[in-house]
């Protein structure tokens, strides 16, 4: 089994010998965005409304592939972990009326486009999108596909709670095109799960793995956690052998992020149960040994993949990217979201719905575009984007050819936060080649953000860097 990496280190060129407690100590305050956009989603601003969104639509081009994302908010129970944007409830009625708004958006999206836009990447999102039934995601599924097509090898993803796949709704899934599907695990420690109200076995999520393999879905992707309560190093080896077990070809390991003032519910989980920065590092080095030595291959910050996945392929040949998603083998330039909270990328800028689901639905029906707020792209922020998501997706960025490709000066990092970092030995500068060393993936985020103009110190919106 191979060794967790980050456990004492020494670079070559002469920092000191960091222990991850050390580490963990160094950066325990530290909150820094996730960076699945520049400049991030707090910083989008209300005058960036349906007449902009109407525009950008209308520009979209015609000979290019785009990419959707649909949001569906509803969950059929509340976990005290969740970060999302989602509601409580198993009433048919306002799940159908949701489904019934999000047909009328997409036919209000499509009628700004100049014609149908062929799709390369369709990611259902929530929230728990399965909660539709399997009517309601049929029909939606023929919208689409009247409006908009896809290509020939299109990727059509959605995201599932294990415990709620039956075997109609996998049989359903297939029918309708779905190719991927994406399984919140977070943990399999029965402990973690009552701390965090989510109660998941093994044997619950090999059924619905099974059922979705008989039915044709092969492609699986499993999201875990770590830095929850009641989690140490023991617990998390002990849930990834069971997903590995289970064969998924993508891992995502995300850190927990306790934003309670945010997210009222986390509430529920007593900062006191959680385990500090070092903890949190000391799991996500056991995580990484762990899935290595089962044959994955770590891929930017927090994901993995089996060697013939294709988003280790694209990170292979230097192809990958970021979005709202995270790591995607998306390179669309434009990415349509619909549904209530959804976030659209553009060649512009952003562009995101009400949240509020009463705002949502009462904008679409006056016949209005549902856009509540966004943000228009800079020549500096496009940038420092690039700069970002090199390091966020290889772990380094070539300053000079960044700045080539933008007709720009070479962007020099935030001077005092770089200094600290690099006298640490977590990033490394060569000439004009910044390059974040393989054992200190985990804080990639902290060198992104040495390129992040909007970021204030101390902001508690944002999630911690490690």
């Amino acid at each position: 089994m191979a060794a967790p990496a980050l456990m004492s280190v020494r670079p070559a060129d002469g920092p000191p010998d960091l222990s991850i407690g050390q580490l963990g100590r160094l950066f325990e305050a530290d909150r820094v965005p996730r960076y699945t956009s520049y400049p991030t989603a707090p910083h989008f601003r209300t005058d960036i409304g349906p007449g902009r969104a109407a525009d950008w639509l209308a520009g979209v081009p015609m000979d290019e592939p785009a990419s959707l994302y649909l949001h569906v908010p509803f969950c059929r129970q509340l976990c005290w972990y969740c970060g999302c944007t989602t509601h409580i409830t198993r009433h048919a009625g306002r799940i159908n009326a949701y489904a019934q708004t999000l047909a009328r958006e997409l036919d209000l999206v499509a009628g700004y486009l100049q014609g149908p836009v062929p799709l390369a990447h369709l990611h259902w999102g929530g929230g728990t999108p399965s909660s539709l039934g399997t009517a309601d995601l049929a029909m939606l599924m023929r919208r689409i596909d009247e409006r908009f097509g896809f290509t020939a090898d299109a990727e059509r993803a959605i995201e599932l709670d294990p415990r709620f796949v039956s075997k109609e709704l996998a049989e359903c899934l297939a029918r309708i095109g779905i190719n991927r599907a994406s399984f919140g695990i977070q943990s399999f420690d029965p402990a973690v799960q009552r701390a965090i109200n989510r109660i998941q076995s093994v044997e619950t999520t090999g059924l619905a793995l099974e059922r979705l393999r008989g039915a044709g879905i092969g492609a699986v992707s499993f999201d875990i956690l770590y830095g929850l309560p009641h989690q140490d190093v023991a617990s998390v080896l002990d849930t990834v052998d069971s997903v590995a077990a289970l064969a998924p070809g993508r891992v995502a390991v995300f850190g927990y992020a306790h934003l309670p003032a945010l997210k009222k519910h986390q509430a529920m989980i007593p900062d006191e149960l959680l385990p500090d920065a070092a903890q949190r590092l000391a799991q996500f080095a056991a995580i990484t040994g762990r899935l290595e030595a089962h044959g994955y291959v770590a891929i930017g910050l927090d994901h993995f993949a089996r060697p013939d996945d294709p988003m280790a392929q694209a990170h292979q040949a230097g192809r990958l990217e970021r979005n709202f998603q995270g790591y995607t083998t998306d390179r669309a330039t434009t990415l349509i979201g619909v549904g209530a909270s959804a976030i659209g990328s553009f060649r512009e800028g952003y562009l995101q719905n009400h949240v509020d689901l009463k705002a949502w639905r009462a904008a679409i029906a006056e016949g209005h575009l549902p856009t509540a707020r966004g943000l228009r792209l800079g020549a500096d922020d496009r940038h420092r984007r690039a700069i970002i998501n090199r390091l966020m997706c290889e772990g380094q960025a070539d300053l000079r050819a960044i700045a080539d490709a933008h007709g720009a000066a070479v962007l020099a990092p935030e001077p005092e936060r770089f200094a600290r970092l690099v006298e640490l030995g977590i990033a490394r500068r060569v000439g004009d080649l910044i390059r974040v060393p393989a054992r200190y993936r985990p804080l990639l985020r902290l060198v992104a953000a040495c390129f992040d103009r909007y970021l204030a110190p101390g902001q508690a919106r944002h999630s911690l860097a490690v």
